[in-house]
């Protein structure tokens, strides 16, 4: 796929899709966006110097359950889904005059990106160990420094992260879509090259031969 002009790359929350799309958008010489800046949903519940957890973010991991917040997250993404699909499909249509997209997100569900009918595009989803994503939240929540009630509110997010990926990965099987592993202590420079290898690859969206 030598011509793509639209990359995706998917996964859920801490696995790395940012970094990795920005090395991939550089490689290429792309414009590199999140689906987060179309419309976010409440996002991480933890504080860092720069920034306090608002109320109402605090409030949604804190009374919800993790089956309720599982369909709050995929409820946010089919609400979003036709301005990710009307994004992807301009993009796409552009041809060589226009730069090329590399668009990142949790909200690139695999069932959605496989129904697409557009041109030049590929995709691809990280996934990691459920250790490796707590680790991280741990550590950017300084978890062990944390109160009991932030220590709850990353519990949380992690159960929900940890439940969204298992289906975000039995989709992405089932439809025998690509998908590679961020763990395992790979560098970004080694990430970026799978993803562009498999972007390579693809004789169809986000299908490889295997």
């Amino acid at each position: 796929m030598n011509d793509v002009r639209v990359v995706l790359i998917g996964g859920t929350s801490n696995v790395g899709k940012s970094t990795v799309a920005q090395g991939v958008a550089e490689q290429l010489g792309f414009e590199c966006l999140s689906t987060d800046g179309l419309a976010r949903h409440p996002g991480r519940p933890w504080r860092t110097p720069e920034w306090e957890v608002p109320p109402h973010v605090a409030e949604h991991y804190g009374s919800l359950t993790v089956d309720e917040l599982i369909a709050s997250v995929l409820r946010h993404h089919e609400i979003l889904w036709p301005r990710i699909e009307e994004l992807i499909t301009a993009r796409a249509s552009e041809g060589s005059a226009g730069r090329g997209l590399v668009l990142e997100g949790s909200a690139l569900r695999p069932d959605r990106v496989a129904g697409l009918k557009v041109p030049h595009t590929a995709a691809v989803w990280l996934t990691t160990d459920h250790a490796v994503v707590r680790a991280r939240v741990h550590a950017a929540g300084r978890y062990d420094a944390a109160t009991s009630e932030e220590q709850h509110l990353m519990d949380k997010f992690l159960a929900r992260t940890q439940c969204y990926q298992t289906l975000m990965i039995d989709a992405v099987d089932t439809l025998g879509l690509d998908r590679i592993d961020a763990g395992h202590g790979q560098s970004v420079t080694a990430l970026v090259d799978s993803v562009l290898a498999s972007v390579d690859a693809q004789h169809a969206l986000g299908r490889s031969p295997h």
